[in-house]
């Protein structure tokens, strides 16, 4: 009989603790077997739950593709639809412009037959005017034969009846055509001439008048004498000082002439520099009314005045150039400008003369189309040679000019301020516009003055002037000095003879007289017819 495993062990010799080890490594193994078993059971059951879910997914996806694929074609027939219409839209429109493009060449074609026909006609016109012109070339060429033969029996007849040869009748009808041609050409000069003044007249009569109404400025005549009030007659011992000391110091501290004389109440100061007689008259002032005049105090005072005299000059260029709108200008130029408030031109202020005449050439440049800024730079610079012509030798354009120069000036400002007067030929129309503006500013009602001796001098010498030229009988200055009326005798001065006397005579007073802006210079010739009936 065969036995087990448990009864071989149990019917062996080995030991208890073997017969355990031996039996747990069954009860190992059978766990192990177990849990395998268990596994398996697991895996087939998980197995099979992927597979089912693999078959819906598969499922799932078969019919969203056949959705998609429906939605497809139901996309797919509705675009070629869409595209169907919109090409038969297309082809119809194309059809469209087809029919009307064949429509404009129809129309055009019937066009170009219509002009093709009416080339025809004119071609037919032409061709009949060119067989009428030829027509009447043939007569024209006989009628000139004919013409030409009558001229030369009427030329025989001419020179047989006049008895000259054919030269001396050209020569003669050559003088005679001279002649008439030189008096017609004279008579057209003469017409051009007058014309083109009365133009000129009355365009620069326009400007002026422009000008003028544009700046209206106030004038008043300044004093080019410095007197100072003094309280009492006691004060002038006090100003003369023991022995003349306090007027000595005074006048050589500040370069002027004190007279003190018997008039009441008044101290005189001379001085031909004008800014030296405005510091004078101030520290005389001051001095009168600090009462402390010695010498120490009068060179304290005077330097004092100065100072400020010339910082007051400064500010005072300052302004005018503000006023005038001039940028730029050097300090050196607007210390003069400012010198210039000091300085009187027949009583008239030269500074307020030189913003007047700023802006007047302004005015009158704006009217002409031309750079009224530059204008209004020549302008209020034209006179600065004014402030130092009493130190510097020359004519104050020409010193002002010189001094312009050293400060870069345009030419054009240049050429104006050594030309405003006449002195140099002008290179550039605001020259003559300066000086244009210069006569206005200098000949308005109120704003230059002079003394009656002068004047009556002035008067004397035009009319003195006047009567130099030859054919002249009378000749009278009116209107103060800027008119001459003169009067010549008929039967020695012509029509033209008087023009150019009176141009002579206006060129004469520019030469040898110096005036206030401008003379006027009228010629009149008289010619008077007495009959007596008896």
């Amino acid at each position: 009989m065969t036995m087990g495993p448990l009864s071989l062990l149990a019917a062996s010799d080995f030991a208890p603790s073997t017969i355990l080890f031996f039996g747990g490594i069954i009860g190992l193994i059978a766990g192990v077997v177990g849990t395998y078993v268990v596994l398996e059971l697991i895996g087939r059951q998980r197995r099979s739950a992927i597979r089912r879910e693999s078959e819906r997914i598969l499922s799932e996806a078969n019919k969203e593709a056949e959705r998609i694929v429906q939605k497809a074609e139901v996309d797919a027939k509705a675009e070629f639809i869409k595209r169907k219409e919109q090409f038969e839209k297309e082809t119809a429109q194309t059809r469209n412009e087809s029919k009307e493009a064949e429509r404009r060449l129809d129309k055009r074609e019937d066009v170009l037959e219509r002009k093709l026909d009416t080339l025809n006609t004119k071609e037919r016109s032409i061709e009949n005017a060119e067989r009428q012109m030829a027509e009447r070339e043939t007569q024209l060429g006989a009628k000139e034969k004919q013409l030409a033969e009558t001229l030369e029996q009427q030329r025989a007849n001419l020179l047989r009846i006049s008895g000259m040869s054919v030269q001396e009748a050209k020569d003669l009808l050559l003088r005679r055509i001279s002649d008439e041609v030189e008096h017609e050409a004279a008579e057209l000069i003469d017409k051009t001439i007058t014309e083109a003044q009365e133009s000129a007249e009355a365009r620069a009569r326009d400007i002026t008048i422009t000008a003028i109404q544009r700046y209206a400025a106030d004038h008043t005549c300044d004093s080019t004498v410095s007197t100072i009030d003094i309280p009492s007659d006691d004060m002038k011992g006090r100003v003369i000082g023991r022995e003349g000391r306090n007027i000595r110091a005074f006048e050589k501290a500040t370069g002027v002439d004190v007279i003190v004389d018997d008039t009441p109440g008044v101290v005189v100061v001379s001085a031909f520099d004008p800014v030296r007689r405005e510091v004078a008259r101030r520290a005389m002032e001051n001095l009168i009314q600090d009462g402390r005049i010695h010498p120490a105090r009068i060179e304290e005072v005077v330097e004092d005045i100065r100072k400020r005299v010339e910082k007051e000059i400064l500010e005072v260029g300052k302004k005018a150039a503000m006023e005038a709108n001039v940028l730029g200008l050097n300090r050196s130029q607007l210390d003069l400008l400012g010198r210039l408030t000091y300085r009187t031109s027949y009583g008239q202020n030269v500074l307020r003369h030189s913003i007047e005449v700023a802006f007047l050439s302004q005015v009158m440049a704006d009217e002409l189309g031309l750079d009224g800024a530059l204008a209004r730079r020549c302008g209020l610079l034209h006179d600065i040679g004014k402030a130092v012509d009493h130190e510097v030798e020359g004519a104050h354009p020409q010193i002002g000019c010189d001094i312009c120069k050293k400060f870069k000036e345009k030419p054009e400002v240049l050429n104006a301020i050594a030309g405003h007067h006449g002195d140099i030929p002008a290179i550039s129309p605001y020259t003559p516009l300066v000086g244009a503006a210069d006569a206005i500013s200098a000949s308005r009602p109120g704003s230059r003055r002079e003394s009656l001796e002068r004047y009556v001098r002035r008067l004397e010498q035009l009319e003195e002037l006047a009567h130099q030229f030859p054919g002249v009988k009378q000749a009278f200055a009116i209107q103060a000095g800027r008119e001459v009326r003169v009067i010549v005798d008929a039967d020695r001065v012509d029509d033209k003879s008087a023009i150019k006397i009176a141009r002579d005579i206006a060129k004469k007073i520019e030469e040898e007289m110096t005036y206030p802006g401008e003379v006027k210079v009228t010629l009149l010739r008289e010619v008077r017819a007495v009959e007596f009936a008896r």
